[in-house]
């Protein structure tokens, strides 16, 4: 099996550099299962490919298994020509400091995205070329896909699931081996190798910065996990986009830039004013922040003297890691500490550590998820946290009308991924509370405009004691 980089940079020639093997020789290692060689069909200043061609030996890797029993599989198959878990774990032992994007001698390229082109001959995809575009061209590459019939001498048997594969983009190599090291098993759906506790930490390793952002992040994991569901969901709690802690950078910046939006109205104040009213009229004293970011609610909740138990929970370390800073948890005096505890954690999961508080706030959250994930969201918070009281705030996008730096069309947020009219917040709530058995109402935050509302909208939700 052949994986080829190649560049067109100049000087081409710095890609020895960056994967750290030298164009002037060929190199081979030993693996587990074979040999992986290393050389550069060409190299010149104008282009420079590097390949990687792996020789698995299928009989030593059967007599090396456990037992007796042998069947004519085990010798006869595909694993010796076809792009497998093989190919990963050559990536990562041969190309490992690459992946990693380190490069003592050029880390200015190591930091950078490079015109870079991979071709791997040959790929099985269980799932067809539809299935392989759907894995890569997210991440912004130009996918060419060569189908292979199943046999030459038999044409009308049809095409096979193999393809010879290219990929093109602008990219650093490190995203580029990371993805390959991670999506090759995918599409193959298969691995040579035991799948537990330590794949899912792998997984979740490799796919910071893109996994939790992609559209088949549940399939990839699925598959990369030889479909163990439950390892699956443990690695999807960290990894889904509206949550994940590859984009933190990006969340706050575009949290920021929402806050800066609607400065002059000062919205962000007055919703966590009108929440913490709402949650002292009902008596609380435990409480929930869910999306609690970087801790302005939180700060708010901590002045109350009569909240015994604050909890703030988000799927983002960067955001947690703020608002423990900015609540100085560090220094606070221990009774103040044992008051507020801060939890990694998603709101479409059923979460143990949420059961047995009176108040719940998810304010500008449900906004930021996914419309397919809605329900698992309402289960969550709604079914099985079930506080006496939930506090909810979201944008009236009828009132973005008036946002002057606002684009017609545009949502507040670059994250949002929908935004509520008032009649659609309101039908939507009163089917929650009708399904779950609560009470809602419905508060305007801001100031109301009388043909479009209040430029935020706000739910409280009870149980009827």
């Amino acid at each position: 099996m052949l994986l080829t980089l190649s560049t067109n940079m100049f000087p081409a020639t710095d890609l020895g550099f960056l994967l750290h093997k030298n164009p002037a020789r060929a190199q081979s290692f030993s693996m587990t299962f074979g040999k992986a060689h290393i050389f550069y069909p060409e190299a010149s200043e104008a282009r420079c490919t590097a390949a990687l061609m792996l020789e698995v030996d299928p009989i030593g890797l059967v007599r090396r298994r456990d037992g007796d029993s042998r069947t004519l599989e085990e010798y006869v198959n595909d694993r010796p020509y076809v792009a497998s878990s093989f190919m990963s774990v050559a990536i990562g032992d041969v190309f490992g400091t690459a992946m990693a994007g380190r490069c003592k001698e050029r880390p200015e390229l190591a930091a950078r995205a490079l015109p870079l082109e991979a071709t791997i001959s040959v790929l099985p995809c269980r799932g067809g070329e539809n299935f392989l575009r759907r894995l890569f061209e997210p991440l912004g590459y130009e996918v060419e896909a060569t189908s292979h019939i199943l046999d030459e001498l038999n044409p009308e048997w049809g095409t096979s699931r193999y393809f010879t594969v290219r990929l093109r983009g602008e990219v650093k190599l490190s995203d580029l081996l990371t993805h390959l090291y991670v999506l090759i098993p995918v599409l193959d759906d298969q691995k040579h190798y035991f799948v537990g506790d330590d794949e899912v930490h792998k997984l979740i390793r490799r796919g910071e910065g893109w996994l939790g952002s992609h559209p088949e992040r549940e399939v990839i994991a699925n598959r990369y996990l030889r479909h163990q569901k439950s390892l699956a969901r443990r690695a999807l709690e960290q990894l889904i986009a509206e949550e994940a802690p590859e984009v933190d950078e990006v969340e706050i910046e575009n949290a920021a830039q929402e806050v800066q939006l609607e400065r002059p109205l000062s919205l962000n104040e007055q919703r966590i004013d009108a929440a913490l009213k709402a949650i002292l009229a009902n008596g609380a004293r435990r409480v929930l922040d869910l999306g609690c970011g970087e801790g302005n609610l939180l700060r708010a909740l901590m002045k109350e003297k009569s909240f015994t138990q604050i909890v703030g929970m988000d799927v983002s370390h960067r955001a947690l890691e703020i608002a423990g800073r900015r609540l100085r948890l560090d220094t606070m005096p221990e009774k103040q500490r044992a008051r507020i505890t801060l939890l990694h954690g998603s709101l479409i999961y059923r979460d143990a550590r949420l059961v047995g508080f009176e108040a719940a706030a998810a304010l500008e959250v449900v906004e930021h998820l996914d419309p397919a994930r809605l329900n698992a969201f309402e289960r969550c918070l709604f079914e099985f946290a079930r506080p006496q009281t939930i506090v909810m705030t979201t944008p009236n996008v009828e009132y973005n009308v008036k946002f002057e730096n606002l684009p017609a069309g545009k949502l507040r947020h670059r994250d949002h991924r929908f935004e509520w009219t008032r009649a659609e917040f309101q039908a939507w709530a009163d089917s929650v509370a009708a399904r779950f058995g609560y009470d809602v109402r419905f508060l305007p935050i801001g100031a109301e405009d009388a043909a479009i509302g209040a430029p935020t909208q706000m739910g409280v939700f009870t149980r009827p004691s």
